[in-house]
């Protein structure tokens, strides 16, 4: 027997209620509405979250933070995962950065100073910090920012 074979008795189903043809069927006048008002009428909900006029909690509730609509957020990338991801790469380009999957593509990259570089790289990134400068310049490498 499968799901759609069950059916229920003959006895057991309910006839569905015929409600405003009469007062002689018990379910006439008021149709089992009670009397009058907004859950009477046709299409008469009070919404979820209304509250019986009473302040909504979303505005009994304290506003708070602030986001700055022109702040940018950086994909961050380590100088000694660059070192170890690219061995045997001179130059690493924007275009490496999205292709090896260190960053989402549509991501500006900025590159950041932990980890140690032992050889010259030449760089380009659309940012750096101090201590990824001063480090990849100390290995004999150059840097080339996309940004002002």
């Amino acid at each position: 027997m499968k799901l759609h074979e069950l059916y229920s008795f003959e006895h057991e189903r309910k006839e569905r209620k015929r409600v405003g043809r009469g007062d002689g069927s018990g379910h006439g006048g008021t149709s089992c509405r009670g009397h009058k008002g907004q859950k009477s009428r046709s299409g008469g909900k009070v919404a979820r979250w209304f509250e019986g006029g009473q302040m909504p909690l979303q505005r009994r509730l304290p506003k708070r933070g602030f986001k700055n609509p022109f702040s940018v957020e950086y994909a961050i990338v380590n100088l000694g995962v660059l070192a170890e991801k690219f061995k045997d790469k001179e130059e690493i380009s924007i275009e490496d950065f999205y292709a090896s999957g260190l960053v989402k593509r549509n991501l500006p990259v900025k590159v950041l100073g932990e980890g140690e570089l032992n050889r010259p790289l030449k760089i380009t990134a659309h940012k750096f910090s101090q201590s990824a400068k001063e480090k990849i310049e100390k290995a004999g490498g150059s840097i080339t920012s996309l940004e002002g």
